[in-house]
């Protein structure tokens, strides 16, 4: 008996040592924000043992890491190429539309903070149906003849990943360049062996972040969740699609499953091909020369504007957060958003209620039902914050929201893989389409009003009604908002 307490005193002892020696080294050598810092170590110490095995696979710091490596002839040509687009389009001699002639000091940001580039010829085609989205992605990669580069985070090995995966074989087998790249957490449906017939048929696959052993992966916070595709550097599809049948509405558990995917034609293609190149080089260990990107006038292919920005762990930046809070504080008359994850921190947060309270009409979109139950929550009582600020909410009762959108004044919105949570902002690698173009930002808002007939409004009256069991789920998830 004494003995078995001894032993439990001991392991007591061994993980508070660990603990504090974790504690000691998010405070003096990681350089996390104060609020996950405290978050962190509240989780370390209330839970000790079960709060050190969490940070082992949760909350590795990559950002020293330097991923996506560029050679020094491609930075070269980089740097130089933005910076001559940025000087052209302030001398006037890239041709602006109004609506990127408006929203110019947000493209010049994208430019200089983000590396996003800017082309004005480009014709987007907004998919929000899941079966149509299979069907057109299936369809254009039937019709490749030269290569086809696919990136998701999720791939499930079901009817659809099946699908997707014999037709990548069979334009593989004629010769088509096949590069296949999925999340090694996404993907873990599909491993080698379920890849075998690809690589047969001649094409390739890498899986993004891979750990040494299957079953032991410790980057579980630093995920590919980009959904990217382009197919004979011709046609671009990026936007917030995964491939499974739940993303079809055929899984009960969340019924019908509403997204938003962009198809492009034109020169943000490059842009994603691009993005595309760098994520499989880093994944796959290909020296494959990356194309150059760069700007040219708009052509007769069309008219939109279009900047790609991506961000990730590996920068502090958070380009793609600062392009969000760029778009929320420039708005004049409305913002609207929707996302399946409303955990937004201080900066985003204030933002929106600034904007409410000035008199725009900020609207908010999230869905009915959880598929992670702490986001869920938390996203739900900053969602009320939000309500008391004087902006609107709307819960998607049709089915699960996964839609990842904003519009401002019907000129300009952004559409992609990021969600509007900190996780996406810090934790996950993204890439979203800052589209420029009045008619494609009208078309997004009467999509989003559309949805609106689908959606009950949370009102302040029957947020105040919930139970006192929701009140104390929201305080949990609340505290721990900074590490989801």
């Amino acid at each position: 008996m004494f003995e078995w307490i001894s032993s439990l005193g001991t392991l007591t002892v061994i993980c508070l040592v660990i603990n504090l020696a974790i504690a000691l080294g998010i405070i003096f050598l990681e350089r996390k924000n104060p609020s996950a810092t405290l978050a962190w170590l509240f989780v370390l110490f209330i839970f000790p043992g079960f709060g050190a095995v969490c940070y082992i696979f949760l909350s590795q710091n990559i950002s020293r890491q330097r991923l996506f490596k560029l050679s020094k002839n491609e930075e070269y040509f980089v740097r130089k190429s933005l910076k001559e687009q940025v000087e052209d389009m302030e001398n006037g001699k890239f041709p602006y539309s109004d609506e990127a002639y408006t929203w110019r000091d947000m493209i010049r940001l994208n430019q200089t903070y983000g590396g996003a580039y800017y082309t004005q010829d480009n014709t987007a085609g907004v998919i929000v149906d899941g079966g149509d989205f299979m069907k057109s992605l299936i369809s254009d990669i039937e019709e490749a003849k030269t290569s086809v580069n696919i990136e998701f985070y999720i791939v499930k090995y079901d009817e659809v990943g099946k699908a997707l995966l014999k037709t990548l074989e069979k334009k593989a087998a004629e010769g088509v360049e096949v590069r296949f790249l999925v999340d090694a957490v996404g993907g873990r449906d599909i491993w080698e062996k379920k890849l075998d017939s690809l690589a047969a048929a001649g094409g390739k696959y890498a899986f993004f972040f891979r750990p040494k052993l299957r079953a032991v992966n410790l980057k579980l916070n630093y995920r590919n969740h980009r959904k990217l595709v382009t197919i004979d550097g011709r046609i671009g599809y990026i936007g917030g699609f995964n491939i499974g049948r739940e993303y079809l509405g055929r899984k009960k558990k969340f019924g019908y499953w509403r997204d938003t995917h962009l198809r492009f034609l034109g020169g943000c293609v490059r842009d994603i091909d691009g993005r595309f190149l760098l994520d499989w080089r880093e994944a796959s260990g290909e020296n494959i020369p990356l194309s150059k990107v760069w700007y040219e006038p708009a052509s007769t292919e069309g008219k939109a504007g279009v900047q790609i920005v991506s961000s990730g762990p590996n920068s502090e930046k958070e380009e793609i957060k600062r392009c969000y809070m760029k778009m929320i504080t420039t708005a004049r008359k409305n913002v609207y958003i929707q996302t399946p994850y409303f955990v937004p921190d201080q900066s985003i947060l204030e933002s929106l209620k600034m904007a409410a309270q000035s008199g725009v009409d900020v609207r908010l979109m999230i869905p009915c039902m959880p598929d992670h139950m702490f986001v869920y929550w938390a996203t739900y009582s900053y969602a009320a914050d939000l309500v008391a600020s004087g902006g609107r909410v709307f819960v998607y009762d049709k089915g699960f929201l996964h839609s990842k959108l904003m519009i401002a004044d019907g000129e300009v919105f952004s559409c992609g893989s990021a969600n509007f949570d900190r996780r996406s902002f810090s934790l996950n690698f993204e890439a979203n389409a800052i589209v420029y173009d009045a008619d494609e930002a009208s078309k997004m808002e009467r999509i989003f009003e559309r949805d609106m007939l689908d959606c009950h409004e949370l009102t302040k009256k029957l947020y105040e009604s919930r139970s006192l069991w929701i009140k104390f789920k929201e305080s949990i998830s609340r505290l721990l908002s900074d590490l989801l």
